[in-house]
């Protein structure tokens, strides 16, 4: 599904000395590298504050923890995605609210969304599935409009820039009052192990975050707020800062290739290809220089002749990758179950763990890789 030995082959050089030189440093800790990736990263999203964290699903918690939502506090997100957006939330004690999707863009249904709000409802968790950036303007006006906390789980689409109603642009994990990311190895940017990030243009926020991540340090062995162990090591941080200034060309090839694929299945009546739905160009059905609201970390076909477990396997078989995301919704999990939840409720999610299959989506994948996959889909798909 990615290859990182081939994109790493081509960085081999520059971070072989960054890693070498960390371990010259022996700073394996809040090391210069982390300072240093730190502010490229707020440089590259125009954001105030960028703090480093171990993983994406950390970021998310100590999201929810830096907003001093409480237990019982209702917190909207959507049923489509994985496991780690709705788990930060039980952990905390609060109440995860499950809402259905939508079936062009796999994000969050704004109606459902207006309909799951009530009294204890504090805030929102839209995730920016697959590398596209949800609808954003709706999101923040319903937050404004019941003075809720939204935060975005970009941990599938850094790099990706959403286009406001009125033409502004801005980076995915900067709108909210706060964003998270994950910089697992698969991710469009991605380390040798595991990482994360918090984002937000909140100075005070931002201080509370800092001190959380760091045992509730502010001072050494001062503790002045509940805090956990989260630290992005400086190992990692090298290899993101090495990394961080081929982001847009990397998101670029993941384009390329998704254009590649659109071309190939556009005659087949049998496979929907991914929305490319923004405000720039409202759903113009090509992938375009202009509109970059989709990053494509992972390339989901919906297969509607119900083929769609015959081909996983017949891919397999051809020696072809590909994947099921997700196979089991989080309504029906049984870690998330809840009464309170009615299968009409999830309607387009009941129907796409039935018809998505994601293909292979990386940097590295050429025009002869791609030839074999869709012909191979083609035939078996017709």
């Amino acid at each position: 599904m990615v290859d990182l030995k081939g994109q790493y082959a081509k960085i081999k050089e520059t971070v072989d000395a960054s890693i070498e030189e960390v371990l010259d440093s022996s700073a394996y800790i809040n090391g210069p590298y982390v300072q240093q990736f730190q502010a490229d990263l707020e440089k590259y999203l125009d954001v105030k504050h960028v703090i480093p964290c171990a993983n994406g699903t950390d970021a998310l918690q100590i999201a929810m923890m830096g907003l001093g939502l409480e237990q019982g506090d209702e917190v909207i997100t959507v049923d489509f995605t994985f496991a780690a957006t709705v788990e930060v939330i039980a952990l905390l004690k609060l109440t995860p609210v499950l809402i259905d999707v939508e079936a062009d863009t796999f994000n969050m249904d704004i109606d459902a969304l207006k309909k799951a709000i009530t009294p204890k409802t504090k805030a929102i968790v839209p995730v920016h599935l697959f590398g596209q950036v949800a609808n954003m303007d709706a999101v923040m006006s319903v937050a404004k409009e019941h003075n809720l906390f939204v935060i975005e789980d970009n941990a599938q689409a850094i790099g990706a820039t959403y286009t406001f109603e009125d033409g502004r642009k801005q980076k995915a994990g900067t709108i909210g009052n706060v964003g998270t990311t994950s910089f697992f190895p698969s991710k469009n940017l991605g380390c040798y192990g595991d990482g994360g990030a918090i984002f937000t243009n909140n100075d005070e926020l931002a201080h509370i975050l800092r001190g959380i991540v760091n045992h509730g340090m502010y001072k050494r062995y001062y503790h002045d707020v509940v805090g956990v162990n989260s630290r992005l090591d400086s190992i990692q941080a090298a290899v993101l800062k090495a990394k961080l200034p081929l982001l847009d060309e990397y998101c670029d090839a993941r384009r390329d290739a998704a254009r590649f694929y659109n071309n190939a299945f556009a005659s087949n009546s049998n496979i929907i290809t991914p929305s490319t739905k923004s405000n720039a160009t409202p759903n113009c059905g090509e992938i375009c220089d202009t509109c970059d609201c989709h990053v494509f970390h992972q390339f989901t076909l919906q297969i509607t002749n119900g083929k769609r477990d015959a081909l996983h396997q017949h891919l397999l078989d051809q020696g072809i990758p590909n994947a099921i995301y997700y196979p089991v919704p989080l309504h029906a999990q049984k870690a998330y179950q809840d009464d309170r939840y009615k299968e009409d409720d999830f309607t387009v999610t009941n129907e796409l763990i039935e018809t998505v299959i994601s293909l292979p989506m990386h940097t590295e994948l050429d025009k002869e890789q791609l030839g074999f996959i869709t012909k191979t889909i083609n035939e078996f798909v017709g």
